[in-house]
């Protein structure tokens, strides 16, 4: 029987524990209440798009790719300052936390013409919060039949592009 190797080197740094972007290399202006080394804080404010899978930042929310997609296309959207309820998040916050999330699903819809969609949002570490602290939602492209073998079997997802090759595609930087 034939043996078909499945490439997915970003999930390394996922098994290894290894959660933390690298601190930016420039001085950053902090939000306040800014956690340093929360990289949605960095995002929010880095200018290094590219390095960190910044997709969009408007002045109140900051879309990128997640590092560790559940799907192709996998996004995060979050709101600049760094909260961990909703109930501290102002009207504006929400609002345009909304209207991101409506954003980010016509891009996906545009670019890579899934069949629907998960969009979520996991309360504190007990509901899946692997980043506690600072809310996000996930919004998870999805695709009839999307589900296969390889989760059950080997418990391994197949991606089929990579993070950079899917940024330039979403920002339309494509070199």
């Amino acid at each position: 029987m034939a043996h078909e190797q499945i490439w997915a080197p970003w999930r390394l740094g996922y098994i290894v524990g290894d959660k933390k972007e690298p601190r930016p290399d420039e001085l950053l202006d902090w939000l306040d209440g800014a956690d340093p080394d929360c990289f949605l804080c960095q995002c929010a404010v880095a200018t290094d798009d590219r390095r960190r899978l910044v997709v969009e930042r408007t002045e109140h929310t900051v879309a990128i790719l997640n590092r560790y997609p559940y799907n192709n296309g996998h996004l995060l959207i979050a709101p600049h300052g760094h909260c961990a309820r909703l109930d501290e998040l102002d009207a504006s916050v929400q609002l345009a936390l909304t209207q991101a999330i409506g954003r980010m699903i016509g891009l996906l819809e545009k670019v890579l013409q899934p069949e629907g969609f998960n969009v979520g949002l996991n309360l504190g570490l007990a509901a899946g919060a692997g980043l506690p602290g600072h809310l996000h939602w996930h919004v998870v492209p999805r695709w009839n039949g999307d589900t296969s073998f390889m989760p059950s079997v080997a418990g391994v997802r197949v991606i089929p592009q990579s993070l950079e090759a899917l940024w330039e595609v979403l920002t339309g930087d494509i070199k």
